[in-house]
């Protein structure tokens, strides 16, 4: 990523045994695999509603 780009950190703060398979696959795209794992991500559309998906199962670290 370029440093012109915005970014947005997430980490994963629950785990996913108890979630449906589609929100196990919205963490899975978002590239988060275990707990307190952090991601920087591009801050796009796309990507911020899949974190509205499972926003009880990870917290927006910094935008």
């Amino acid at each position: 990523m370029s440093p012109s780009k915005k970014t947005i950190t997430i980490k994963l703060m629950r785990g996913t045994i108890a979630c449906n398979p589609n929100q196990r696959a919205t963490i899975r795209g978002l590239g988060l695999k275990r707990r307190e794992q952090v991601r920087v991500l591009e801050n796009t559309p796309s990507v911020r509603g899949m974190i509205k998906k499972v926003l009880h199962l990870v917290s927006v670290v910094k935008e």
